[in-house]
């Protein structure tokens, strides 16, 4: 067992199982043995890659459309630039260079992530100073200054945690992770009330996901962004509306693994409820969108037209990665179908790509 998996048991045995959220919370969180707190979770050398390391071209899209959201928003003198969740800045960092095109956007911006590991803000912070930024850093959202804000946010959702529910004969029971027989951490059952938004129409032995701490962070957003002005871009895999299934899962060494094999050295993550995201930032006054496929949403942005651009005059080696890039970013086969896009905005913002082809339904 890890060392993590050690000190759950010691709490498991004095205080009784605990919730798959309170597990994902420890795992990932956890002061001494937490996943992102002391692991180097991307890139090749790490455990998964996230689409700004698969090529700048992503962030460098997504830097276009921020600058083209602030230019809708009347361009103003100062507004808060936020990333939630920002890895290694790369996404940051590639946006920014792109915003350079527009030195007043790059004047106006003041860039605040939200990141609670010291190790991963070292990171940043050198990866944003080769570009020339310096960056606030906050541990909460709530943390993230007054005024118009464009939020960002990679990956971010499918790691906060989540509660699991299971119909059974006898009515509904939440799934809790305790100890068996041979004291190795294993899946257990709690009687407790239905979910949110589930009755008896769910058939027995279904799970059933919530994420109260997502829903939360969408309302403090959302409700910010309705008020004060802006807009938020949200990227993750997940699905449109709410669903039955077990979404839960760890990943290791670019592997799939049990979530329970390795606490504090697998990430761990459950697809977005992009369904109830978008019904919670309306319910707080802001606009949504409907949902775009990652694939559609950089298609849309001109992601083979850079592609293009980037391999004109380079060799054949550099024009084949950059097709290999596009491929993973937007094909089914890769990030294209999985991962979704949700914007928010204040009401009457028109958003690019969003409101391109009717900016009046904004």
């Amino acid at each position: 067992m890890t060392p993590l998996g050690e000190k759950l048991a010691a709490r498991i045995r004095a205080n009784g199982p605990i919730t798959v959220a309170d597990y994902m919370a420890a795992c990932l969180g956890d002061p001494e043995h937490g996943y992102y707190l002391v692991r180097e979770p991307f890139g090749r050398g790490g455990d998964f890659v996230t689409a700004p390391e698969v090529s700048q071209m992503f962030g460098e899209l997504i830097g276009a459309w921020t600058v083209a959201v602030w230019e809708a928003m009347g361009a103003p003198a100062a507004f808060v630039l936020a990333e939630l969740g920002p890895g290694r800045g790369t996404l940051m960092s590639d946006l920014m260079r792109t915003a350079r095109l527009r030195p007043a956007f790059v004047e106006a911006a003041q860039v605040h992530l939200v990141e609670t590991s010291p190790r991963l803000r070292a990171i940043q912070a050198e990866t944003l100073a080769a570009v020339g930024i310096a960056p606030t850093w906050h541990e909460h959202i709530d943390d993230l200054p007054a005024g118009p804000l464009i939020v960002v946010a990679n990956e971010f959702f499918d790691a906060l945690p989540i509660r699991q529910f299971v119909r059974t004969a006898t009515g509904w029971a939440e799934r809790m992770i305790g100890l068996d027989e041979t004291g190795a951490l294993a899946f257990g059952l709690r009687p407790a009330s239905p979910p949110p938004g589930f009755g008896s129409d769910v058939a027995e032995g279904q799970i059933v996901e919530t994420a109260p701490a997502a829903t939360a962070v969408m309302a403090t957003l959302a409700g910010r962004i309705a008020a004060g002005g802006g807009a938020g871009l949200f990227i993750d895999y997940g699905y449109p509306g709410p669903a039955v299934g077990d979404t839960f899962q760890a990943v290791r060494r670019h592997q799939y693994d049990d979530p329970l094999a390795a606490p504090g050295e697998a990430d761990l993550t459950a697809h977005v409820d992009f369904g109830t995201l978008g019904e919670t930032a309306r319910s707080v006054g802001a606009r949504t969108r409907p949902l775009l496929s990652q694939g559609a949403f950089l298609a849309r942005l001109g992601l083979s037209e850079r592609a293009t651009s980037l391999a004109r005059g380079k060799d054949a080696t550099t024009g084949e990665a950059l097709e290999r890039a596009v491929e993973r970013l937007a094909s089914p086969t890769g990030m294209g179908e999985i991962f979704k896009v949700l914007a928010v905005s204040a009401p009457g913002l028109a958003l690019a790509v969003f409101d391109a082809d009717d900016p009046e339904k904004a």
